[in-house]
C-alpha cells in the first residue's frame, strides 16, 4: 500500500490516503484484489461499492440527528436523502464515493456547531484527504473557527482557535499519510492532481451543467474547450474561475464570521460547493453532490425546500444525461441542447439564491433546529 501513489499497473491515483485504507480493508476481506487488473468480477465489483452505500446510510443518520429537535422533519430529510436518485445513482450504480467525503464533512459541521471544533478541524481533513473535491469545505470552516475564537477573546482568540485547530489538521494528515510518507507518497498525490488538472481533465466543464458549459454550449455545441489557452497576455479561462470563485469564497467566509451559528455554517457549506461547481472549469457532473445533501439538512426553512429541490432535480437530471444508464436515457435526456442550457442556469441561479440566502440578516421567524440556528 505504501507505494500506491507512486509508479503502478493502476494508473496515477487521484484519491487520497482514506480512501487508500478503504481499498486495503476491502483487499483483505476479499483477497482477488490482489489479482484482479479490472472489475469485471461481480463480487468484487459490488464489494467497490459497498463503502460509498454504506457511506449514504451514515449520511442519512447524521441529517436525522443534526434535525433531531423536530422529529417529522428529520425523518423526512433522512428518508429523502436515502431514496434521492442522486445518492443511489453515484453511489450504488456508478460506484463513486462522494458520499464518503460528505460524510465526514457533515459530521464535522455538527461537531463544529456544538463547540467541538478541534473534532471538526480533524473531520474536515479526514474529508479532503478521502477526495480533493473537499477543498470546497476548507474556507467555510476556517472561517467559522476564527469567529469561534473572536466571540470568546477577539483577535488574540481568533488567532489562537485558528492555529489550533490547524495544527489539529496538520497532526491528523500527517498520520493519515504516515504508510506513504517513506515512499514519496505526499508529493506523488500532488503529482497525480497535476497530471489530471493539466494533461487529462483540462476542459471547461466535463459535462456539468454550469457557466462553462454554456460557453462551450455557444462556443462549440458542447464539445469540450480546453481551459488552459491564454486568451488575455497569461491569463486563460481556468484563471477566470480561480478569480470568480475566490471572490464569492470570501463572501461566504465573511458571512460565516459575521454571523457564526450552524444555520449559517450549513448554509456556507452548501453555498461553498455550489460556488466551485457552477464557476470553476474542470467541474465533472457530480461535483454538486455535497450541495444537495447540505440544501436537505435545510429543509424545515421553506427556502431550503425549495433550493433543495431545485439542486436535486438539477443535479439528477445532469447525472443522467452525462452518464446515461440506457440508449433510451441518452435518446430522450442529451447532456447537450437546450436542456444543458436550461439546467446550467438554474444551477447558476440556485447559487446565488444560496449565497444571497446564507448573507442575509438573522430572521427571527427561523425554526429552532439545531443546525439550522445554533
Amino acid at each position: 500500500m505504501g507505494t500506491l501513489y507512486g509508479p503502478n499497473p493502476f494508473g496515477q491515483v487521484s484519491f487520497g490516503p482514506v480512501m487508500a485504507a478503504i481499498w486495503a480493508i476491502l483487499a483483505a476481506i476479499a483477497p482477488g484484489f490482489a489479482t484482479a487488473t479490472d472489475a469485471a468480477d461481480t463480487g468484487l465489483r459490488m464489494l467497490l461499492k459497498t463503502p460509498a452505500s454504506i457511506a449514504d446510510i451514515g449520511v442519512a443518520l447524521l441529517v436525522a440527528y443534526a434535525l433531531r429537535d423536530r422529529p417529522r422533519w428529520a425523518a423526512l430529510a433522512a428518508v429523502a436523502t436515502l431514496v434521492h436518485p442522486a445518492s443511489w445513482y453515484v453511489s450504488a450504480w456508478w460506484g463513486q464515493y462522494e458520499s464518503i467525503y460528505v460524510l465526514s464533512a457533515l459530521a464535522a459541521a455538527i461537531a463544529a456547531g456544538k463547540g467541538r471544533n478541534g473534532l471538526a478541524a480533524a473531520l474536515v481533513v479526514v474529508s479532503l484527504l478521502t477526495k480533493p473535491q473537499a477543498l470546497a469545505f476548507v474556507l467555510p470552516f476556517a472561517a467559522w473557527f476564527w469567529a469561534s475564537g473572536w466571540q470568546r477573546g477577539r483577535w488574540r482568540g481568533a488567532v489562537v482557535e485558528l492555529a489550533r485547530t490547524g495544527l489539529v489538521a496538520v497532526v491528523v494528515g500527517v498520520v493519515l499519510w504516515l504508510p506513504f510518507i517513506a515512499a514519496g507518497g505526499p508529493l506523488a498525490y500532488l503529482a497525480n492532481l497535476s497530471h489530471y488538472q493539466n494533461d487529462i481533465f483540462n476542459v471547461l466543464s466535463l459535462r456539468a451543467w454550469n457557466l462553462w458549459w454554456l460557453v462551450q454550449e455557444a462556443a462549440a455545441g458542447g464539445s469540450f474547450i480546453a481551459d488552459n489557452v491564454p486568451f488575455v497576455g497569461p491569463f486563460a479561462l481556468r484563471h477566470v474561475g480561480y478569480a470568480v470563485t475566490g471572490l464569492l469564497e470570501i463572501v461566504i467566509a465573511v458571512a460565516i464570521a459575521r454571523d457564526p451559528r450552524p444555520r449559517t455554517l450549513i448554509l456556507g457549506l452548501a453555498a461553498s460547493t455550489l460556488v466551485f461547481f457552477a464557476f470553476m472549469t474542470q467541474m465533472h457532473e457530480r461535483y454538486a453532490y455535497a450541495a444537495v445533501i447540505f440544501l436537505i439538512a435545510t429543509i424545515p426553512d421553506r427556502r431550503g425546500v425549495s433550493l433543495a429541490a431545485a439542486a436535486g432535480i438539477v443535479f439528477t437530471l445532469n447525472l443522467l444525461a452525462a452518464v446515461p444508464p440506457t440508449p433510451d436515457i441518452r435518446r430522450l435526456l442529451p447532456v447537450a441542447g437546450p436542456t444543458g442550457v436550461v439546467g446550467s442556469v438554474v444551477m447558476i441561479a440556485v447559487t446565488i439564491i444560496a449565497i444571497r440566502w446564507m448573507t442575509a440578516a438573522r430572521s427571527r421567524e427561523e425554526p429552532p433546529s439545531p443546525i439550522l440556528t445554533g
